[in-house]
């Protein structure tokens, strides 16, 4: 029997948000008005001074944006952390990361695209829920849904429910189980590692940008003829952005499942697109496509708004 899942403790006005950057350096203007968001919005940011660093395509040494992920868990002082940016670096920190640390430390984790690597890991690793949301340097463009729906997500105890702008049903149905996926490259990486998704009994999501259609086929069909589709509850598509025909995604996904009874909604503001809805990643939720929404189960963060 699994471990009970662990959700953070809430975030409330005044906590400090600590920033990593496990992944590619970033654009510094940016950053500086996304801080400026968190800012606007009563939060504290903690900004490690190496998180500035590069090293060709990374924010530093493999050694060095894992230690500073580890300390920000480690920290009391800390409540929460957001990415800086995604682009490419996470896959190569699952093995320097101490997970039973971060496991006795739960606080909100927040990031996507890249980061879909840590997200999964550390909610297989920790049982520990971790949120796919907006990256600090999307902050400042992002739509006032995005950011509302991460403050929902993280700083109230109201389940979040998800009801797509644009839904479009692919299979008909209603699945029950926790919601795990993200970037649909990002996780197609991990197939063949220790840290593969476990997607049997899941609402799988995946979201992308700028693949080509034939790179999304082969990553669907990898993802098939390894099994990883096997037992899959539900599938929840996000944004595709520069992906070709999204009808053309839609129909290699809704093959995939042709001959499974697997409920299959379309078209959630989740991932590059202009909204970018924060969704608790391992929560349980009830995905409907008659309701057309996908409903978690409990608030994604522990405490009571007093």
């Amino acid at each position: 029997m699994k471990e009970p899942v662990i959700t953070p403790p809430i975030l409330r006005p005044g906590d400090t948000i600590g920033i990593a950057a496990p992944a590619s350096p970033f654009d510094v203007e940016a950053f500086e008005q996304g801080v400026a968001v968190l800012e606007s919005l009563g939060f504290a940011v903690s900004i490690p001074k190496s998180i500035f660093k590069r090293q060709g395509y990374h924010a530093g040494a493999d050694a060095e944006r894992a230690e500073i992920l580890m300390e920000l868990f480690a920290d009391p002082g800390i409540r929460a952390i957001l990415c800086a940016r995604g682009g490419f670096g996470c896959i190569k920190l699952l093995s320097l990361l101490d997970f039973e640390s971060i496991k006795k430390h739960p606080k909100v984790f927040v990031g996507f695209s890249d980061v879909t690597t840590l997200l999964v890991a550390i909610y297989q690793r920790c049982r520990m829920v971790t949120f796919h949301g907006p990256l600090v340097t999307s902050l400042a463009k992002s739509s006032d849904a995005t950011i509302s729906g991460l403050m929902h997500a993280v700083a109230t105890n109201t389940p979040v429910v998800l009801t797509p702008a644009r839904p479009e049903v692919l299979k008909p149905g209603r699945a029950t189980g926790p919601v795990l996926g993200g970037n649909l490259a990002t996780l197609i990486h991990l197939v063949g590692t220790p840290y593969a998704p476990d997607l049997s009994g899941h609402i799988l999501f995946l979201e992308d940008r700028g693949e080509a259609l034939y790179r999304i086929d082969r990553m669907i069909s990898h993802l098939y003829l390894s099994g990883h589709l096997d037992g899959v509850a539900g599938v929840l598509l996000g944004s595709f952005e520069d992906c070709g025909d999204i009808k053309d995604v839609y129909g290699i996904v809704k093959k995939a499942f042709q001959d499974r009874p697997v409920p299959i909604l379309a078209g959630a503001d989740l991932g590059h697109g202009e909204k970018n809805i924060t969704l608790p990643v391992g929560l349980e939720a009830t995905l409907d496509t008659e309701d057309l929404s996908v409903c978690f189960k409990g608030p994604a963060v522990e405490g009571v708004i007093t």
